[in-house]
């Protein structure tokens, strides 16, 4: 979809949706296809699925849709872009709100087509100046202005601020935003309103992720009048009581549940062809039967029950590769809230690289992606994704399944199985058992953490699961983020937004580094991709390789899988699509018959 949709997956927790696990059967025995056993599968070429859905037909007025939430846990409801974590929250956000800028096929800010702003940079790459265009307004009538983008620098930025969007180096890099953060200014000197439609932002620094990492979500300043910053996240102002300029606006929630739209008509990008939307929340287990019913007519797909064999009669799929990844964590430390930044203490075996790089050879992501996911997954090498291919990397290897190798660095590292159980001890012989965290999502789910969890015991490593079941989204990432000392090793997965610069995950100031690794060398080749020097491609490619290998070596995570998704649209659906750069929107989709269509 256009205005953005690209970069509103930015630094998301991708969580039900990524992490539906493999497919039912494994239990925590090893697969047919370990070790080179079974024959090789029939894998599914994404390429042949479009990206725009096909409908000839002639569109009717008005008519609603229904777009199902595909989650297997209640959404947070934390509706506001400032402050929500996961992505069932983004989900229902993105049709009432939306950034300011409008994004090319190149997933970078443009002033081509419709946008709510338009921006100028200057010649040295540092000051930008944003203009909000005319007729643009919030869903009580009131105009977007100036002030509304500047606030949400004001909101990010501010000493009380409870969200964790302060460690994008392109919000803490403004000029006195450093100082305004830790109290020592009531402004950012750096943001200057110069009228009410015009204002302009000036860095420490150019940058060259500006154009697809800058920040572009206004908030309502008038709409928060009164509340404390520091009382935001619990206000109902971003759970309930919401306000947006996108093409529809909220008439009404069941938190958790469901969320009804009406369409906007004062929408500045015109109005919407739908007269209403019906966003609720559908179980992974139960989403392919809703779509065959016409219970709901767009939903994402878990890829793990897709099946090449069946040709649907009253759905089409639609499919492209994901700005995403899945991996998994090891805990070394904790948040220091008060300074903002990680510390790599805890103590743990997991502190041993030659462990965690053992870990990462023991796991067989080869057979998960094609025996369980037909191709739509693959195998992943390093933590920038093939997704940016300017700088992905695929000389470097990562951790292909290698179990002699595996066994070779505990043995070296001096991991013994001293009473002959089947486990190794700890270096003081005694006795090593690892608390894993896995979420729930889908039959599959807890299959997948078995799975791997006995590749691990394959080359003598104990891992359990954490109290014995897997998690809800919600509460597991309450305890990753938290840093609950029972959590050991983590399963988690990341949107990248589309912005290649890796900074906001895994600096030591960034709040989304969970495994809080802390390493001189990764944070020189961070600094240096977001650099005045970086502007050079060359450099900037060469800085990503170092890093993408020092941190295979490191092995702070191990990325397990690089994904497409899938999209399952009912044939009543028109104007909707996912493709890059494309100029459809939310306003634009439309249906050609009242009814969704059933499975003949």
């Amino acid at each position: 979809m256009k205005k953005g949709k690209w970069k509103f997956l930015s630094l998301l927790i991708v969580l039900g949706l990524l992490l539906s696990a493999c497919s039912s059967g494994t239990s925590g025995k090893k697969s047919e296809g370990q070790e080179g056993q079974g024959s090789e599968p029939e894998l599914v070429d994404p390429s042949s699925f479009p990206k725009t859905v096909v409908n000839e037909e002639t569109e009717i007025d008005g008519g609603s849709l229904t777009y199902a939430l595909v989650s297997d846990t209640a959404f947070e409801g934390i509706l506001d872009y400032a402050f929500y974590e996961s992505s069932p929250d983004a989900e229902v956000i993105s049709f009432f709100a939306e950034p300011i800028f409008a994004y090319d096929a190149n997933y970078q800010i443009t002033n081509d087509g419709e946008s709510a702003a338009k921006f100028e940079m200057s010649e040295d790459g540092k000051t930008m100046t944003v203009t909000i265009q005319d007729g643009v307004t919030w869903h009580d009538g009131e105009p977007l202005k100036a002030e509304d983008y500047a606030f949400s620098f004001e909101i990010i930025g501010h000493p009380d601020y409870t969200g964790v969007r302060y460690g994008d180096a392109l919000i803490s890099g403004i000029v006195g935003m450093e100082d305004y953060h830790n109290g020592k200014a009531d402004t950012i000197s750096g943001i200057k309103i110069l009228n009410d439609k015009q204002l302009t932002i000036t860095w420490e620094e150019a940058n060259p992720s500006l154009l697809s990492g800058i920040w572009s979500y206004a908030e309502p300043k008038h709409h928060f009048e009164g509340i404390e910053i520091g009382d935001l996240a619990s206000s109902d102002k971003i759970h309930t009581d919401l306000l947006g300029f996108g093409p529809f606006k909220v008439t009404n929630i069941v938190p958790g549940e469901s969320v009804e739209y009406e369409a906007y008509e004062n929408y500045y990008g015109g109005a919407p062809k739908l007269d209403s939307v019906v966003l609720k929340v559908v179980s992974p287990t139960t989403i392919g039967e809703a779509i065959k019913k016409g219970d709901v007519d767009i939903a994402s797909f878990p890829t793990d029950q897709y099946d090449k064999d069946y040709v649907p009669t009253n759905f089409q799929y639609l499919a492209d590769m994901d700005a995403a990844y899945t991996y998994i964590g090891f805990k070394l430390g904790h948040w220091d809230a008060e300074a903002g930044v990680a510390v790599q203490d805890k103590d743990t075996p997991l502190q041993d690289v030659k462990l965690r790089q053992a870990i990462g050879y023991a796991m067989d992501n080869k057979s998960v992606a094609e025996r369980f996911y037909q191709g739509l997954r693959v195998p992943a090498t390093t933590l920038m994704i093939p997704f940016f291919a300017d700088f992905h990397n695929p000389d470097i290897e990562g951790y292909s399944y290698n179990t002699e190798k595996a066994n070779q660095l505990l043995d070296e590292a001096g991991y013994k199985d001293v009473d002959g159980d089947g486990y190794r001890e700890d270096l003081e012989g005694n006795e090593m058992v690892f608390n894993f965290a896995s979420m729930s999502g889908g039959e599959t789910a807890e299959p997948l953490a078995n799975f791997y969890i006995q590749n691990w015991k394959d080359v003598g490593i104990h891992v359990q699961l954490l109290e014995g079941r897997l998690h809800e989204m919600n509460s597991f990432y309450d305890r990753v983020e938290g840093d609950d000392e029972a959590v050991d090793i983590y399963q988690g997965a990341w949107g990248t937004g589309t912005d290649p610069d890796p900074y906001g995950l895994w600096s030591k100031l960034a709040p989304y580094n969970y495994p809080r690794f802390v390493n001189d060398k990764n944070e020189e080749l961070l600094a240096a991709g977001h650099s005045e020097d970086a502007f050079d491609q060359e450099f900037r490619k060469d800085i990503y390789d170092q890093w993408q290998q020092l941190m295979v070596d490191e092995a702070p995570v191990i990325p397990t899988l690089y994904r497409y998704y899938l999209m399952a649209v009912n044939n009543r659906v028109k104007n909707y699509s996912i493709e890059a750069g494309s100029e459809l929107g939310w306003e634009d989709v439309a249906v050609t018959a009242e009814k969704a269509f059933v499975e003949e």
